[in-house]
């Protein structure tokens, strides 16, 4: 296999969880480019409909399948379907998630478990639907943050706590399903991005951070994050697995 074959991600069928916006649309469109049909899961399935639309400009075929993340039954029956549909997958970008910026004093206890409960037991839930379903040398990426890692100077306790979670289940499941089932499982801990949740930062917060703490010195461009993705996914990293890889401009090393 040559180099560039290890990076084609060619009749493979991959899973998108939270492909309505932002770096789920945009890992839909790397997955697609590098050849795999995609699964697309979210709430919103107005915006799934337009994410459909990319997979398929860009020569790919898509299903939409409406799912929320919190309910198990849900994640099986999005398996099911692009079992049904496509007759495999390969591939699960866990990528459906949310955040909040609240005071830990202030915090509402429902509103914390709301973002564990999407972001930790969502993502849990999916991987354990899909490796139910995978083949060896199938890929498992989750998306944690560089708040598992790190503070940001926002009030986040929820999130952080979630993304840290996300380390943890990462390196679990792959220790469990890697040698024994052939799944490689990894995460990617993307920086600043521009999508939905950083639109939400206060004026001139991000901007802020980056200037102190990203070596880079910008934001990071969706394609960027989405190209790690498809790195993880595709037999280029098939000896890699268990890992975080850090998707930020160098903030982890400051």
């Amino acid at each position: 296999m040559s180099i560039a074959e290890k990076f084609s991600l060619n009749d493979k069928v991959a899973i998108v969880t939270g492909a309505s916006s932002g770096l789920g649309v945009a890992f839909a469109r790397a997955l697609a480019e590098a050849g795999a049909n995609v699964v697309l899961g979210a709430r919103r399935t107005d915006g799934l409909e337009a994410t459909q639309k990319v997979v398929e400009e860009a020569g790919a075929k898509a299903l939409v399948v409406a799912t929320d993340v919190t309910s198990p039954e849900q994640c099986t029956q999005l398996v099911a379907a692009a079992v049904e549909h496509f007759g495999r997958v390969d591939i699960l970008v866990n990528n459906a998630g949310v955040g909040t910026a609240v005071p830990a004093t202030r915090e509402d206890p429902a509103e914390f478990r709301k973002v564990v409960d999407v972001n930790v037991f969502g993502s849990f839930y999916m991987a354990q639907a899909c490796a139910r379903v995978m083949k060896p040398g199938s890929s498992i990426i989750n998306l944690g943050s560089v708040l598992g890692s790190t503070t940001a100077e926002l009030p986040q306790a929820a999130y952080s706590s979630s993304k840290a979670a996300i380390i943890g289940l990462t390196r679990d499941l792959a220790q469990q399903w890697t040698g024994r089932k052939g799944i490689r499982v990894n995460a990617i801990a993307p920086g600043y991005f521009p999508t939905e949740m950083t639109e939400q930062f206060p004026p001139g917060y991000m901007e802020g951070m980056i200037e102190r703490r990203v070596p880079i010195g910008r934001p990071g461009e969706l394609e960027e994050c989405a190209t790690a993705v498809v790195f993880l996914a595709s037999d280029a990293a098939s000896y890699i697995t268990g890992i975080v890889l850090p998707v930020d401009g160098g903030l982890l090393t400051t």
